[in-house]
């Protein structure tokens, strides 16, 4: 038997952010293809957009967000909380790991970063 994936922090933001587009355009009895014609894009996209499996450009955003009369703060507030409670999360675990594997993973985390 499968077990479904859990989604990373990043799916996770862009599942909440389509949850926020789609809740949004449906308080402002806009269907789909309406945000779409109006953001100039297709209703697919609308659509991937508010599963969380796309994401839209920054401008994109912005379009959407002036076209629900929102602020993309609006649309970002729930995401941003996540991320925040994910930073912390990663904090108070690197703060219970000795201080040698500490280092450790602060050099590996500059050898991931050099890898660019």
């Amino acid at each position: 038997m499968e077990h479904a994936k859990k989604p990373t922090t990043a799916e996770e933001l862009g599942i909440r952010l389509g949850q926020k587009i789609a809740r949004y355009r449906k308080e402002k009895r806009m269907t789909q293809a309406m945000l779409a014609e109006i953001v100039c894009v297709d209703k697919e996209t609308i659509s991937r957009f508010e599963r969380g499996t796309a994401l839209p450009s920054l401008l994109r955003l912005f379009e959407i967000a002036q076209a629900l009369e929102v602020g993309v703060g609006d649309l970002l507030a729930e995401a941003s909380s996540l991320a925040q409670d994910t930073e912390r999360s990663v904090a108070g675990i690197f703060d219970e790991i000795s201080p040698a594997d500490q280092k450790l993973l602060g050099q590996i985390s500059g050898l991931l970063r050099n890898r660019k």
